[in-house]
C-alpha cells in the first residue's frame, strides 16, 4: 500500500476494500484505455479473416502426370516440390511458414535455406560448417523457415501460433510444420489436442511414417499408429496417401477448406522417404482421393475367376499391387485394387451416414461412401497398412455381411 500509494486508510485494512479509482484519475483512464485496445470487456474471438486466393490444382500439374519411366522419387520430395511452389506464388507465398524441429536436410528442404532463409531475430552471427556448399545453412533476420532445434514442443508451438493468427491478428498464416511422424503425437498430444480447441489451420505433415520405414535406428522411429492418435481429434483431418498425385489433391483442397472456405480443421499427412515411379492421376478420382477411398485398377482376372477387394494406403500399397500381380498369376484370383488415402476419413463418413439413417428410419437408408464403392463388387476384403490392424479395422462396421481381414504391423 505504501509502496504504491495505494488510497487505503490504516483503520480499512483489516477489511481488504475493494479499490475504486476516482473517474478522471489517471489510473482508471489508463485502465480503461488499455481494455479499449484489447478489444472491451467480454472477450470476443475472431472467426474470420480475409480469405487467400488459393492456386488450382492446376498449379500443381507436374505431380497430377506419371513421374516417367526411371524417375523415382518419395511423398516426402512431392511435398517439398509442393511448398516450393507455394512459396514461389506471387499471391500467398509471404503467409507460408515452413517449421522444421530439426530435420530439414532428411527431407530434402535444405534448397531453401538459401531461398528463404531461417528465422533469427539476430540473424546470423556465425560461419556455419556447410558455408562453402551451395545450400548452407542461412539464418536471416527476414527468414521465413521456422528451425526450433530438436524441440517438437517449441516446434508445434509455432505452427500453432501461425495456425490460429488468422483469429489472433485477422492475418491467415499458412503452416507446414514437418517432422519424423514418431515424434509427432506421440510427443506432443496434448499440444495438438489445443490446436483442435484453439480451431488452429494448417498442416502437420509427419515424415518416414510407417512402422517399416525406417528400421535403421530402431523403434525410436518406427510409427505404428499416429493416424489412430489423430482419430482422437474431431477436427484434425488425416490421411495417408502413396502417390504424389493424391497428395497433390490433398493439399490443395486442404487449403481451399481451411483458407477460403474457413473451415475449422487442420490436417495431418504422412509422407514416406520410399523412392519409386508415381503413376498420372486416373479420371475422376479426384472425390474419392478425398472421401477416403477410390478404385485404383480394376482385377484382371479371366471370367468367372474368385475375386478378392484388396485396400491399401501409404507404402503399403505398393506390397497390395505385388500382391495382386502374385493372386492372379500364381492362383487365378481376380483382384480389385483400392487406394485408400484414409480410414478415419471413411470412418467418420460411416458414422456420418449411420447417425442419419437413424434419425431418419422413415426414408431410405443412405449408404457410406465403403459401402457405395464396394456393394457391387464381390468376394472377401482384405485391407492392409503399414500401420496397426486397428487403423484399417475402423471401417470393418460399415461393410456388413462381407469377409473381413486387416492386416497391420501389430
Amino acid at each position: 500500500r505504501d509502496r504504491f500509494n495505494v488510497p487505503v486508510p490504516d483503520e480499512k485494512l483489516e477489511e481488504v476494500p475493494y479499490l475504486k479509482f476516482e473517474e478522471g484519475s489517471r489510473e482508471l483512464t489508463y485502465m480503461r484505455e488499455r481494455r479499449a485496445a484489447l478489444g472491451g470487456y467480454l472477450p470476443a474471438r475472431r472467426r474470420k479473416a480475409a480469405p487467400l486466393e488459393v492456386p488450382p490444382l492446376s498449379a500443381f500439374d507436374a505431380l497430377l502426370k506419371a513421374s516417367g519411366e526411371g524417375r523415382e522419387m518419395s511423398t516426402t520430395m512431392a511435398f517439398v516440390r509442393i511448398l516450393t511452389t507455394l512459396v514461389r506464388d506471387k499471391k500467398i507465398g509471404k503467409y507460408v511458414v515452413p517449421i522444421v524441429p530439426d530435420e530439414s536436410r532428411t527431407f530434402g528442404m535444405e534448397g531453401m535455406f538459401r531461398q528463404l532463409g531461417i528465422y533469427s531475430h539476430v540473424g546470423q552471427l556465425y560461419t556455419p560448417q556447410d558455408a562453402e556448399q551451395l545450400m548452407f545453412y542461412k539464418e536471416d533476420k527476414k527468414g521465413q523457415i521456422l528451425e526450433e532445434g530438436i524441440n517438437e514442443a517449441g516446434a508445434m508451438s509455432s505452427w500453432i501460433a501461425a495456425a490460429t493468427s488468422y483469429s489472433t491478428h485477422g492475418i491467415p498464416m499458412i503452416p507446414f510444420y514437418i517432422y519424423y511422424s514418431m515424434f509427432g503425437f506421440q510427443r506432443i498430444g496434448d499440444l495438438a489436442w489445443a490446436a483442435g480447441d484453439m480451431r488452429a489451420r494448417g498442416f502437420l505433415l509427419g515424415g518416414t511414417a510407417g512402422r517399416t520405414t525406417l528400421n535403421g535406428e530402431g523403434l525410436q522411429h518406427e510409427d505404428g499408429h499416429s493416424h489412430l492418435q489423430a482419430a482422437t481429434i474431431p477436427n484434425c483431418v488425416s490421411y495417408d496417401p502413396t502417390y504424389a498425385y493424391e497428395l497433390a489433391v490433398i493439399m490443395q483442397d486442404g487449403m481451399r477448406r481451411m483458407y477460403q472456405e474457413q473451415e475449422d480443421v487442420y490436417y495431418y499427412i504422412t509422407v514416406m522417404n520410399e523412392n519409386y515411379e508415381h503413376p498420372a492421376m486416373p479420371a475422376g478420382a479426384e472425390a474419392g482421393i478425398l472421401k477416403g477411398m477410390y478404385l485404383l485398377r480394376e482385377g484382371k482376372g479371366k471370367k468367372g475367376a474368385p475375386k478378392v477387394q484388396l485396400l491399401g494406403s501409404g507404402t503399403i500399397l505398393r506390397e497390395v499391387i505385388a500382391g495382386a500381380d502374385l493372386l492372379e498369376k500364381e492362383y487365378g484370383v481376380s483382384a480389385d485394387i483400392w487406394s485408400v488415402t484414409s480410414f478415419n476419413e471413411l470412418r467418420r463418413d460411416g458414422l456420418d451416414v449411420q447417425r442419419w439413417n437413424m434419425l431418419h428410419p422413415e426414408k431410405p437408408p443412405r449408404l457410406s461412401h465403403i459401402e457405395e464403392c464396394l456393394k457391387d463388387r464381390n468376394g472377401p476384403i482384405v485391407a492392409a497398412t503399414d500401420y496397426m490392424k486397428l487403423y484399417a479395422d475402423q471401417v470393418r462396421g460399415f461393410v456388413p455381411g462381407r469377409k473381413f481381414f486387416a492386416l497391420g504391423t501389430d
